[in-house]
This record gives C-alpha cells, structure tokens and sequence, in this order.
C-alpha cells in the first residue's frame, strides 16, 4: 500500500513539474467579496480506514472573502495573523461530513458520525517558487482543535496535527487554473480516535470486541485539486484524496477494515452575487 502511494506521488508531481505552464495574461482585478453555490458529487469513505464508502450529492452555499486580514477561499477559511513574503501564520478552519452508522456494516447498532468542525493555527513556509511566480513548494504544519455537531449541539472531540508538504501551479492545461497536490503523516489525539475507533462494551458483539482507542500516527494523506474558472462566474473543480493507513495506532480496532481509503470530488460553482468593490490581484497568483 505505501508503495502505490509513492508511485502515485511521484507520477503526479512529476505531471505538474514537467507539464509547461500556460501564459498568464495579467491578473484582473477581482471583487472582495463573491457568495454562490457549488454542486456535484462526491465518493467518501463513512471514516477512516472505513471498509465502506457512499456516493453522494453535494449542493452547498459558497462564500469567498478577499480580505486582508480575513480570507474565505478555496483554500477554507482563515484569519491571516502575520505574513511575510515566505510566511503566513494563520487561524484556519476545515471540517468533514459524518455518515450513518446503519449505512456500515463495521458500526451496526452504534451511534452515527456527525459532522466534524477544524479550527486551529498554521504556520506556511513557502520553501521554494518559481522565476515566472506559477509554481511554489510550500510546507504547512495545522495544529487544529475538532469538534463534531449534530446541529443541534457541539463536543469538542481532540486536536489532529496534518503537516503537509504541497506543490501548487497556476496555469496548468488552462489560463488561470489552479493545481494542488499535497502529501504528508495525520496524528491525532486520544479523544478524535476514541470517536472513530473506540468500541464500548455496550456496542461489542461476536466480530465487534470492546476497544479503547490510543493517540498517535493515523496515516499518510495525499490529496490533489484543480480549478478552472470557465467564465466569471463559473468555475469547475475537481479533486480527491488517497489515504494509507498502514501502521496506524489503531489497526487493531475491530472499526479498522481497509488500508487504504480513496475520496473523489468533482462539481460546478456558481456566483450568483460580485461586490462592487475590488481588490488588486495578488503578487502570486495563489493568494
């Protein structure tokens, strides 16, 4: 399984370093703020090292901010707290759609997986960027506090630490599009793998023992985005994200089928409102 992710590795970043980049006509000016809506579909693993995965259909509300201290953007959002031109330490946010436990053969008869809410600081050191600005090597290290919602309240279930090394360029194939590949370990605490992992007595059946999950090395993650902006206000994207979990702490949780999760994203995003206001394009064509 780590191999696969090596040579996967290796034969995406060597598409994006080899591929010529596309001549980028000056950058316009782009409103502050753009709201719409993105749809289209998604394959998800239920959690995990889950042995099962659901197609589903994705309709959600969009908000981009161009702020100079906030920003909303493809990239989440994020308070930027201090930056210089090679670093940015920020207060960002990502989260993760929850599954039924019904719908999994592994958690039958235990609760369901709400949604999951990120919130944390990140430190961004771009460690290397082309003469022509398309390309840069950047290294991210989020520390981020996770909390689960059933929208109706909120528990704090641990903090993850995702440190992750990125190639990204603009102009890849097509005039202001935009790649990303990413690759690096996940660790997370006690509690966040007691919540995908941990088996109470109450739940353990014939095939299911009672297990009490420990910290530590979750996985390795590598995850890959593209975005072309069709016309000013319509864009597709795609993206996904290969998961191994060999060596993970929790191997021997009875919840722990596969070693090896894939997740695939495509759709269409829609602005339905500009702001009159614009700000200049940024000095690279990533912020």
């Amino acid at each position: 399984m780590r191999r696969l992710v090596q040579a996967a590795t290796a034969a995406i970043l060597a598409a994006l370093g080899g591929a010529p980049a596309v001549a980028q006509a000056p950058a316009p000016a782009l409103p502050v703020i753009e709201a719409g809506v993105f749809g289209g579909g998604a394959l998800l693993p239920d959690y995990p090292a889950a042995g099962q995965s659901h197609a589903r259909g994705v309709v959600l509300p969009w908000l981009i901010y161009r702020g100079e201290l906030f920003r909303s953007d493809d990239r989440g959002l994020r308070g930027r707290l201090w930056r210089s031109r090679d670093l940015e330490f920020t207060l960002n946010a990502n989260g993760a759609v929850g599954s039924r436990s019904r719908d999994n053969r592994a958690r039958e008869g235990m609760p369901d997986l709400d949604w999951l809410g990120e919130i944390g600081p990140s430190l961004r050191w771009v460690t290397w960027r082309s003469a022509p600005g398309t390309t840069r090597l950047t290294l991210e290290t989020p520390v981020r506090a996770v909390f689960s919602t059933d929208f109706s309240s909120v528990k704090y279930r641990g903090y993850v630490f995702a440190p992750e090394l990125a190639l990204e360029r603009s102009g890849l194939g097509l005039p202001r599009s935009r790649a990303r590949i990413g690759l690096g370990p996940v660790f997370a605490s006690g509690g966040l793998m007691d919540y995908w992992y941990r088996v109470e007595e109450r739940y353990s059946r014939p095939g299911r023992p009672a297990y009490d999950a420990a910290s530590g090395y979750l996985g390795l993650r590598l995850q890959f985005s593209y975005r072309v902006p069709l016309t000013e206000r319509i864009s597709v994207s795609a993206g996904g994200r290969l998961e191994n979990f060999s060596g993970a702490s929790n191997a021997g949780s009875p919840l722990f089928r596969s070693e090896l999760n894939a997740t695939l994203v495509g759709g269409l995003s829609f602005a339905l409102y500009r702001s009159p206001a614009q700000t200049g394009s940024a000095a690279e064509p990533f912020d």
